[in-house]
């Protein structure tokens, strides 16, 4: 997946690069750096006094030792004053010159913890803002996966507005469904809607025959009559928007090689968040979403937790992937993509 958000140590991570929340002297310091220290050893140590420290901002590279990755990018992100005083800039910066550095190293896999959102009281929903957009920005122009590593719950904050806007829309639609009885919820459903005569699937006119002794259409008959599947059904949508291959995948958050396969294979069956990360990628409304993961043998209920975020984002107007994974995780849900 090009960008992931997950809880784990970073210093556990098996990338090519993690990314060291350092201070200007780069000698080690508390919170994420003194853990990188110390699990990579004294010999880091001995390196960065050779760097001569790094201006707010900055970022430097270093061999990562003791650890699991290849290399340890060392970067100082701005400490919060009030917001005035060019903090937000400086964080991009980090951001940017960070995967400058591991692109340049040939990293395909990087590590990031949230800068600044520690001991630099950088606040939390808008680092991690910056970091999402930042990180989605280069990832449209690159190939690489990144990871943006919360070590715990704490660390880890989208904005408390739209938190509350998600948590009163999943009430309104996910309580109810749990708590209710299933004949209550059947009386109200009757209530609700109008009687609808069912139609059958399929029709056959025969002007001369009654339905009864109407011939039953063969199994190739019924084939014939099939929608088109999941892979057929986004080349067309990809076709109508007049946007290139690459343009959709990323912004699916689906790496190259995995939409390669779709492309390739007709009765390719995506997992559930592939599927609805293409619609996102796409700009499918409500309806459309969730006739073209129908394709691929899904559906949204509002038995899920997950189903009701995707449609509260939809209905919102709101496609960034990014966004959506930030409340994804928030709310403990799988996040989209491959």
């Amino acid at each position: 997946m090009p960008l992931e958000i997950l809880r784990n140590d970073i210093t556990k991570m098996a990338v090519d690069a993690i990314v060291n929340a350092a201070n200007e002297t780069l000698l080690g310091g508390g919170g994420v750096d003194g853990c990188i220290h110390r699990a990579a050893g004294p010999e880091l140590l001995a390196e960065c006094r050779t760097l001569g420290g790094c201006k707010t901002g900055g970022a430097k590279i270093t061999k990562a030792y003791r650890l699991p990755c290849k290399y340890i990018i060392h970067t100082v992100g701005p400490v919060w004053r009030d917001g005035t005083y060019g903090e937000r800039e400086q964080l991009i910066s980090c951001y940017r010159t960070s995967l400058a550095l591991a692109l340049e190293h040939g990293c395909e896999t990087v590590a990031f913890p949230l800068i600044s959102s520690g001991i630099f009281g950088y606040p939390k929903d808008r680092a991690l803002r910056v970091a999402v957009d930042t990180i989605g920005e280069f990832l449209m122009e690159h190939d690489m996966t990144v990871y943006i590593v919360i070590f715990d719950r704490a660390a880890y904050q989208i904005g408390g507005k739209l938190f509350a806007d998600i948590a009163e829309y999943i009430d309104d639609r996910y309580v109810v469904t749990h708590t209710d009885s299933r004949r209550e919820q059947l009386r109200r459903k009757n209530m609700a809607e109008p009687f609808v005569e069912m139609q059958p699937m399929f029709s056959l006119s025969c002007p001369s025959a009654s339905v009864d002794s109407a011939p039953k259409p063969s199994l190739d008959d019924l084939l014939v009559e099939l929608d088109a599947g999941f892979s057929e059904t986004l080349l067309k949508l990809i076709d109508r928007s007049g946007m290139k291959d690459s343009e959709v995948y990323k912004k699916a958050n689906v790496d190259r090689k995995l939409f390669s396969k779709i492309r390739n294979n007709p009765d390719y069956k995506p997992s559930k968040a592939t599927a609805i990360a293409f619609a996102i990628a796409l700009g499918l409304s409500l309806e459309e979403t969730k006739d073209f993961i129908a394709r691929a043998g899904y559906a949204l209920s509002h038995s899920s937790k997950f189903d009701i975020i995707i449609e509260y984002f939809i209905e919102q107007g709101n496609y960034d992937i990014f966004a959506i994974n930030e409340a994804l995780f928030a709310f403990d849900q799988s996040l989209l993509g491959a």
